[in-house]
C-alpha cells in the first residue's frame, strides 16, 4: 500500500452478517464502509482498518480476503470482479 492512495477494502462480496454486523466479504461494518467514503479519512486510518479487519477474519475468509485484496491492489479488480468480467466476454 503506497502512501498517497489505499484501495478499498470492498471485495464485491456484499452481504452482511446478521449477527456480527460485518460484511461477510471485507469484514467491514456499514459504519467503516461510510467513513471509507468520506474524504477527510485519513490515510493512517485506513491503514488500520484493514488491520482491524483481518484481525476479524480466519480461516477460509481471511485467505479469501487476503488473495483477492492483493489481486484487486494489483489489477484493480477482486477475483470475483474479474471472473463476472471474463464470463461476461466469454458470452459475448
Amino acid at each position: 500500500m503506497n502512501d498517497q492512495k489505499i484501495i478499498s477494502p470492498c471485495i464485491s462480496i456484499c452481504k452482511t452478517d446478521p449477527r456480527t454486523g460485518y460484511c461477510y466479504g471485507c469484514g467491514r461494518t456499514d459504519e467503516e464502509k461510510i467513513i471509507w467514503k468520506e474524504k477527510e479519512t485519513s490515510i493512517q486510518w485506513k491503514k488500520e482498518n484493514i488491520v482491524i479487519l483481518t484481525q476479524r477474519m480466519s480461516g477460509w475468509q481471511l485467505e479469501t480476503f487476503k488473495a483477492s485484496y492483493k489481486n484487486k491492489v494489483k489489477t484493480g479488480f477482486s477475483i470475483f470482479k474479474e471472473s463476472l468480467i471474463k464470463d461476461n466476454n466469454k458470452n459475448k
